[in-house]
């Protein structure tokens, strides 16, 4: 395999901030020796969330072997989805907030016909439902547990408690027609054909729409790490990836 010169565009602080982690985890392990260091073990797991570079590729680039740097990238990924805020901690800042959106987005993953569980009839393809709620400009503040793809929105939000939580925190909640039935705080368009509202109905479904259109801003943060756009690993995996990137998200935005 070929091995050349690459960059990942991902702020320093965010790379010292996981280093950082990683040591203090090796300390508390008594980890002695490594292949790599610190530094190199979070610039790996780094390049495969923000990249997508395989396995065989991140070991071929910082020569190891491929599960040594399987190892590697779960370590980091573990450590990072435990710093995850828990959605206790986004209704406590969503009740400090005029109100929080949510919406839900499917995380594309590598099935065949067969797994429908996994198979998404809205988005036509298989993957897995992720709920994401932000604050009212549209910046991410936590990111739920992911769930197979035929699960409606509504029906995710339940199973995660997202309803009970806002509602127990008082915090107005945006978002569109797929939390229908929702109940709690959280606030919908006005249901039916455009055509059958009323001037008021149409105006207010105008103002929701513009409203919501920030929540695309936290979807576009998510995939812009380029491995949530096609994942190819187990199911059973892809909270702590998304997690893990949540947390590096944020704490690049702190930094």
């Amino acid at each position: 395999m070929l091995v050349y010169p690459s960059g990942v565009d991902v702020s320093t602080s965010t790379l010292r901030f996981l280093a950082q982690q990683l040591r203090r985890h090796r300390r508390a392990i008594g980890s002695r020796w490594r292949r790599l260091r610190t530094g190199r073990q979070a610039l790996l797991a780094v390049a495969h969330l923000r990249v997508g570079h395989t396995y065989a590729q991140l070991a071929a680039g910082f020569g190891i072997g491929t599960t040594t740097a399987y190892r590697y990238v779960a370590e980091a990924v573990d450590l990072l989805a435990d710093l995850a805020p828990t959605l206790a901690d986004a209704a406590r800042t969503a009740s400090m907030k005029a109100f929080v959106l949510l919406d839900g987005t499917l995380l594309p993953i590598d099935r065949i016909a067969a797994d429908r569980p996994y198979y998404s009839g809205k988005h036509k393809k298989h993957g897995m439902n992720v709920q994401v709620l932000t604050d009212p400009f549209g910046r991410l503040l936590w990111v739920s547990p992911a769930l197979p793809g035929a699960v409606h929105d509504v029906r995710a939000a339940r199973e995660h408690g997202i309803i009970d939580a806002l509602a127990q925190a008082d915090a107005p909640c945006w978002a569109d027609k797929g939390y229908r039935g929702a109940g709690g705080t959280v606030r919908i368009p006005y249901w039916g054909r455009w055509d059958n509202l009323s001037a008021g109905q149409q105006a207010v479904n105008r103002s929701h729409s513009k409203i919501r259109a920030l929540v695309e801003q936290a979807m576009a943060t998510l995939k812009s790490w380029r491995l949530l756009r096609k994942l190819r690993c187990s199911t059973t995996r892809i909270t702590a990836f998304v997690q893990a990137v949540l947390t590096l998200h944020l704490a690049s935005s702190e930094g």
